[in-house]
């Protein structure tokens, strides 16, 4: 009966540890897949942004995160659609920031 009961537990323990290491191969993928989406933005952004606007940029990302990112995300949509056709200065990033800016309007209604 123990032999028993010791292969039983011997066989969860190696359909538990095979899980486990899928698990990790998973997560592994995954943050692979991430870095490489990741440098695949910073060789885009390299690409229209002169590097007074990457540094602005980054300090969006710092302070503003979800910003941040929603501005790059438009930066690299206007590249692939070939609208951005030189770098873009810290100047020309400003303007952008300013436009986004006035396209969000903020009503609050007191009852």
């Amino acid at each position: 009966m123990d032999l028993v009961d010791e292969n039983e537990l011997e066989k969860l323990r190696d359909k538990k540890l095979q899980e486990l290491e899928q698990q990790a191969e998973n997560q592994q993928a995954d943050q692979a897949r991430r870095e490489q989406v990741e440098a695949q933005k910073k060789a885009v952004l390299r690409q229209v942004l002169e590097p007074e606007a990457r540094e602005r940029l980054q300090r969006i990302k710092m302070a503003r995160p979800q910003k941040g990112e929603h501005l790059e995300q438009q930066l690299i949509q206007l590249a692939a659609s070939g609208r951005i056709s030189q770098k873009l200065t810290d100047a020309q990033l400003k303007r952008i920031l300013a436009q986004s800016q006035e396209n969000r309007e903020i009503n609050i209604e007191r009852r």
